[in-house]
């Protein structure tokens, strides 16, 4: 049975949905706090949940907001995604980037006379895996050097979200004491996996990822960025936002 996704606001949240946000993430992060969570859902003004239709059970959820900068006098906007994960027995199902995609076509048509990106951290190589499925351009590449103009867009995005954590000259938010991390055995790196070039990118540029640190990670968010894989995945049918 295929998953179903919806786009909510956050301030709609019941008590009980956000229960159920926490303990999933709970169940594959160590070091989860409730007041971090709490602080961390209130800032994001979307979250995309994933659940089985015919139980309403939730079996992911991936929180969402706009950033906005300066970079050399000129506004920049990038959707950021925050925390995220889907129950281990659903790994696979698209319903959740289904909906992602759907968000972020429908940023692209309100702010098209505006720089817009993707802004990611990641701590995990499934999680950094998307970014060559989905997208044509994104950085770091193992390819390609990132142009001077987007980590200058990376590094003003990065400051502006994680002041005190952002380490410039590695693109890497840094865990600070009690950071949460992904629980062993969720997205370890095997030697087999390390033969995917990107998945050996991810380790080499962010060694401590098993300690929570999170590697900074940048992609215009263009329609013509979009890979054909991710258009099969965002298809046509459209998403709506519930009302607030």
């Amino acid at each position: 049975m295929k998953l179903q996704g919806r786009l909510v606001r956050v301030a709609t949240l019941s008590p009980e949905e956000r229960g159920q946000m926490f303990a999933l993430m709970d169940s594959y992060y160590e070091g989860v706090g409730l007041a971090a969570f709490d602080a961390d859902l209130a800032e994001k003004e979307w979250v995309i949940q994933v659940f089985e239709p015919q139980t309403e059970r939730l079996c992911g959820f991936s929180t969402q907001m706009l950033l906005r900068a300066d970079v050399a006098g000129l506004p920049v906007c990038a959707l950021f995604s925050g925390d995220t994960i889907v129950a281990r027995d659903r790994w696979g199902d698209t319903a959740l980037s289904h909906v992602w995609g759907h968000l972020a076509l429908g940023l692209i048509g309100r702010l098209g006379g505006t720089e817009l990106y993707w802004f990611l951290i990641s701590k995990g190589y499934k999680t950094y895996r998307y970014l060559p499925l989905f997208f044509r351009e994104f950085y770091p590449h193992y390819q390609v050097p990132t142009p001077a103009k987007t980590q200058a867009v990376l590094d003003a995005l990065a400051r502006a979200k994680y002041p005190a954590a952002y380490d410039p000259s590695r693109g890497i938010i840094l865990a600070g004491a009690g950071k949460e991390r992904l629980r062993p055995g969720v997205a370890d790196i095997s030697p087999e996996r390390l033969r995917d070039p990107h998945v050996r990118f991810f380790h080499a540029r962010n060694p401590g990822h098993a300690h929570g640190d999170e590697l900074c990670c940048l992609a215009p968010l263009t329609c013509a960025n979009f890979t054909p894989a991710a258009w099969r995945v965002i298809g046509p049918e459209p998403v709506k936002l519930a009302p607030s």
